[in-house]
């Protein structure tokens, strides 16, 4: 099956909406990427290779998250750029790898992300705050290869 076909599309809106909704309390952007099978021997040096390919380095104060998913070879890893990794601590995103892995091993993928996805969105308003007038710089939707 292919990443694109994995999810339905009520359950691509659910997520989706969840990246939207996590933005509301941040500056900070979120993006998912979908994989069939992870193409690196490490699922963070794949979610890497996105996180360029997607150009999320380009944002003005260098606060994209990627969350990647591999789907057949059950890998994830979770990535912020530059100026996130500045700001929070060493193991800022264990919380939110260990919620979604929780609900990963019950086989709940959209409620694993969307979970995820807010709960990110929650811990970057602390170094990110949503500002009047922030842009969504990146777009909300899934990519898939």
């Amino acid at each position: 099956m292919k990443s694109k076909d994995y999810f339905t599309a009520e359950q691509k809106q659910q997520i989706v909406d969840a990246i939207h909704e996590a933005e509301l309390n941040t500056s900070g952007e979120i993006r998912v990427h979908i994989d069939t099978k992870c193409k690196a021997k490490n699922p963070l040096d794949r979610a890497v290779q996105v996180f360029n390919k997607l150009e999320m380095h380009k944002t003005d104060l260098y606060n994209g998250v990627l969350i990647y998913l591999s789907v057949s070879d059950r890998k994830f890893a979770i990535i912020g750029d530059e100026g996130i990794d500045q700001k929070v601590p060493h193991d800022f995103w264990d919380s939110t790898k260990n919620l979604m892995i929780e609900h990963f091993k019950k086989g709940e993928m959209v409620l694993g992300l969307t979970e995820g996805i807010k709960l990110a969105g929650l811990q970057l308003k602390e170094f990110f705050p949503y500002q009047t007038g922030d842009i969504d710089e990146l777009s909300n939707k899934i990519s898939f290869e």
